[in-house]
């Protein structure tokens, strides 16, 4: 029997953010490409994860950090695609101080655009998304009506649930603490440099 061919999309803010308002803060070490392996079937074959995220600025500290995981990884073969961030200027109505607010910008169009060149060009029969941005229930209803050989699969990250989403999928869950655990990355990975790259401290 020939099994049916997956492609995961990941959000990772989305799932960043979820992580963080459970609690679970100290599984951010997460393989993603391992992520997706536990979630799929054995009637299903992986064909590519792909990570979705925008490089973080204005704090060294985190900087550093975010770019340690997204290079841990590309080790484990994960496809990453950026999007970027953009920033608000916001006042301060009662004292009248200015800042600047960053927002992430462009993953829901980077995943949207992702999925359905997917679908276009055959590379999966099933789709996993994994998030929580009902922003993404638009490309799931153009694979609903134009692709009826394939089908969307949504996997929430935790705290990041949506009717909407779950509406127009062909199946949803919520990824739970034991599936995120059993998930994680080694504390230590070696790169193609051979440097070895390890769990930021403040993620244990």
């Amino acid at each position: 029997m020939k099994k049916e061919r997956v492609i995961v999309y990941i959000d990772g803010f989305n799932l960043y953010f979820g992580l963080m308002e459970a609690g679970f803060d100290y599984l951010r070490w997460l393989n993603v490409k391992l992520l997706a392996e536990n979630i799929i079937n054995s009637n299903q074959i992986l064909e590519k994860v792909i990570y979705f995220t925008s490089r973080v600025n204005g704090n060294p500290d985190k900087q550093k950090r975010q770019s340690t995981y997204l290079e841990a990884l590309e080790v484990k073969n994960v496809d990453i695609i950026y999007g970027q961030y953009n920033f608000n200027t916001e006042e301060c109505k009662r004292c009248g101080n200015v800042w600047a607010n960053p927002k992430e910008k462009m993953t829901d169009v980077n995943i949207a655009t992702q999925i359905l060149i997917d679908a276009f060009n055959n590379k999966f029969d099933m789709a996993i998304l994994i998030s929580g941005d009902s922003d993404l229930v638009p490309p799931l209803k153009v694979i609903n009506s134009q692709f009826k050989d394939k089908r969307v699969f949504v996997a929430f990250p935790p705290k990041r649930n949506s009717v909407a989403l779950k509406n127009q999928s062909k199946g949803s869950m919520v990824i739970g603490r034991k599936t995120l655990k059993e998930s994680q990355l080694e504390e230590a990975i070696k790169n193609k440099f051979g440097y070895i790259l390890t769990k930021p401290n403040e993620w244990s």
